[in-house]
Formats: structure tokens, sequence, C-alpha cells
């Protein structure tokens, strides 16, 4: 009896794997006789797991979804990559299901064997994580559910969207993705009062259901790179300073060294571009350009540029006065 529950413990993890075995596979996975394994798969099927097999020669068995979620067999790096992420989901900004994950994660640990139990616990007793400078947006499970459905389906949403001041206007938009950045949530849409692409904060939209009619998705802007184009929209949105430099590089080389979400480049030939950057102060603008590590010049604002003016002068004098060596590094 062991030996067979140990088989079909066995059997039960090869076929979770995404593809689809042949009874001759199965049977030199586990040393047994054909036969040995169809009844294995009735046995199973008894069990409530949905085996679905096909005859002929490129037939097979694979496990599909079914009616009821039966248990799952999990290796170590798996279970240990499930307990981090519930974790993360329990302290995380989607509202609703912090206390789902955390009676997930208490039935996963009390399983666990103790070698991984120790490593679950250490990572969560011995982390700690460092405050955002950005508060987190908390969105509704529900409302996410729904904008993500929205995107699958190509179906148009209709849905009140509150400004930073909680005013409501009401919005129709074709929804296309739904991008997390940083501890916020964002909606990618189309919207069709305004005929261009608009960025939402999800934790601003109430949606209007049902939804609306399909729609035949538009072409993706950015070249289809979304994160890109949220990340940049939202950082300009938020930025008090712009800038407009002129960089003595690439913009190919410009670009390798900056998150989209610093600034958009723009070549103007095979050895300069022009850097469309800003920030919320101009120290925080200062440092993003002294770390491009390359020769630049500053067009505008005049602010900048008599920041960065005072800021050289400063350096110079540093540099010409000596002073008492700095801390080592990694020395506070």
């Amino acid at each position: 009896m062991l030996e067979t529950s140990a088989r079909l413990l066995k059997l039960l993890s090869l076929l979770q794997t995404p593809r689809e075995w042949t009874g001759a596979e199965l049977a030199e996975r586990l040393d047994v006789s054909g036969r040995t394994v169809r009844t294995d798969i009735e046995r199973l099927r008894t069990l409530g797991y949905p085996v679905h097999g096909t005859r002929g020669s490129t037939g097979g068995y694979r496990l599909e979804a079914g009616a009821a979620m039966p248990p799952l067999l999990l290796d170590d790096e798996e279970a240990v990559a499930v307990a981090v992420g519930l974790r993360t989901a329990a302290e995380g900004s989607m509202a609703g299901v912090e206390e789902t994950a955390l009676r997930a994660l208490a039935k996963l640990e009390r399983v666990l064997p103790s070698r991984l139990r120790r490593r679950v616990t250490g990572l969560r007793d011995f982390t700690v994580p460092v405050p955002s400078d950005s508060p987190a947006s908390q969105v509704d499970a529900d409302t996410l559910l729904t904008l993500t459905a929205a995107c699958r389906d190509s179906e148009r949403l209709r849905m009140d969207y509150h400004d930073h001041r909680g005013a409501a206007t009401l919005r129709t938009v074709e929804p296309h993705r739904v991008v997390n950045w940083g501890r916020r949530w964002y909606l990618l849409a189309w919207d069709l009062g305004r005929s261009d692409w608009r960025t939402f904060r999800v934790d601003r939209i109430a949606p209007r259901t049902p939804t609306g009619p399909r729609f035949t998705p538009r072409e993706l802007p950015e070249g289809g790179d979304v994160a890109a184009h949220v990340s940049r929209g939202v950082s300009a949105a938020a930025w008090r300073h712009r800038a407009r430099v002129a960089v003595a590089a690439p913009a190919e080389v410009v670009a390798a060294r900056i998150s989209p979400a610093v600034g958009v480049v723009e070549a103007v030939d095979a050895g300069s571009c022009v850097l469309d950057t800003g920030a919320d102060t101009l120290e925080t603008l200062a440092v993003h350009l002294g770390m491009l590590g390359l020769d630049f010049e500053v067009h505008e604002p005049p602010e900048l540029v008599e920041h960065l003016d005072a800021l050289a002068a400063r350096y110079a004098r540093a540099v010409a006065g000596g002073g008492e060596p700095g801390p080592e590094p990694g020395e506070a």
C-alpha cells in the first residue's frame, strides 16, 4: 500500500508539469508496466484529479483544470516561492487578499518540512523592508479582476475616475493592460472621449458593470513596451522640474544607462543625442545627470544651470582644498 501511494504521488507530480506524457514515458519513469500506469490514472480520477487521456500514437495524459482544486504537489523550490509570494501578498497593496494570503501561508507553513520552514521563517524574521518614498495605493481585488478581464476580452469599460482632488468624471475606454509599477497599479487604456492613450491609477477607478461591447485591440504605444510608456508618463506627470540636455554620446548608449522613468532620449546624430528628463527637485535632477558618466550640456531650465554652476564650484573647492580623508567604503 505504501509503495502504491508513493507511486501515485510521483505520477501526480509528473502530470502537474505543463506537458503531455505518453503511457510509455510514464511507465519508464515509474518503472512499472503500462497496465499499472492505466490503473493508477484511474485511481487519480477517482480521487478527483481530472486526468485527460487521448488515444493513438500521438496521444498521452495530461492534468486539466477541474470544477474544484485538488491538492497540489510542490517541490522544495516551488514551496518556498509560494510562501514568499503569499507573504508579499499579505503585506502588499491589494485590498481584500491580505487575510486570505495569511490563512494560506499558515496552512502551507504547517505542512512544510522543517528544513524548508527554517528557510521561510528566516526570510520572514530577518528581512526589513525599506519604506518607499511614495505611499502605496491600495487597490480593490475585485476592481483589478474586472479591469484585467476587460483587457483579456477586449471589452469597452465605462468607469468613474476620481482625480487627486476627489472629483469624478465618467470615462469610456478601451482597456489594454494593467501595470504594477512600484507600489501602485495603473490601467493603460485608449480614452474614447479624448482619442488618445491615457494612464489611470487603479485605486481611483470605480468600474461600471456590465462592461460594454467588444473592440478591436489597437497597436500599443512605445512599440508594445507598455511598462516603459506607463512609467515614463507617470514620472513626467510628477516632475516639478523638466530639463532638456544635450549629451555627447550615441542615443543607444544613453538609453542603456537610464530607466525609462528617468526620461526620453532623442538621437541627434551618430555621436550625440538630447535627453528630455526631469525630477521633483533640482538636486535629484543633478544627481541623475552626474550618474550618466558622460559629457553633457544643459539647455534649460535656467535654474538648473544655476544649480549646476554652484555644484561645480563646490566640487572644485573640495578638490583644491584637500581636507581630511573621508571614510572608507562601507563605513558610516
